[in-house]
């Protein structure tokens, strides 16, 4: 095994020595899972809701969750993929109570992580950026899909687990915001495949 691999088993094992510290109720030790989490699941929920106004409130909701039911994490998934199904399930119960609303998508707050050097990357920056408004326009359902796969390296059982759904449904989506995102692609650019 290489040094990324047991960094990683090394990260997955304190994931969950630190949610058993957390199920016992101490404080510090969620407000270590909280920190180490908040970041990624802001741009998750962001990416799922498109709606900023809201992400903060999902992210704490999820995590409050997490706070009240860390004694009922059975071990069957990794820690990252139960907090991420809880956040996946904020999300989209969110995202119904608003849509009744129909506000606009938040499209001027789509960012992107700074690139070493801008000048040569503007190709690169105006692809992304082509690539998440081509996001949006999918369903949040397919657009987690595709956010937990090329975004965060989530298997389809994984992202089953997140989103609790079967593998084969997961599978479903994923072609169809394939066959979408296609049909938006400009010329010459192809569809990542997983």
């Amino acid at each position: 095994m290489d040094d990324r691999g047991q960094v990683k088993d090394s990260l997955l094992e304190d994931d969950r020595k630190l949610l058993q510290v957390v199920a016992q109720g101490d404080r510090d030790a969620f407000q270590k899972l909280y920190h180490r989490y908040y970041a990624k699941l802001s741009r998750f929920v962001f990416r799922i809701t498109q709606r900023s106004d809201l992400v903060e409130e999902i992210v704490n909701d999820a995590m409050v969750v997490v706070w009240e039911k860390a004694a009922s994490y059975n071990g069957t998934s990794k820690v990252s993929t139960w907090i991420f199904g809880i956040a996946y399930l904020k999300a989209i119960k969110s995202l119904q109570r608003w849509s009744r609303v129909n506000a606009p998508l938040d499209t001027d707050a789509l960012q992107l992580d700074s690139l070493p050097d801008p000048d040569q990357q503007i190709p690169n920056i105006q692809l992304a950026r082509d690539l998440q408004l081509m996001l949006t326009q999918l369903p949040a359902e397919q657009r987690a899909v595709i956010e937990l796969t090329f975004y965060y390296g989530y298997s389809y059982q994984e992202i089953s687990a997140i989103v609790g759904c079967p593998v084969n449904t997961v599978k479903t989506r994923m072609f169809h915001a394939r066959r979408k995102l296609r049909k938006l692609l400009p010329d010459g650019i192809e569809c990542p495949e997983s």
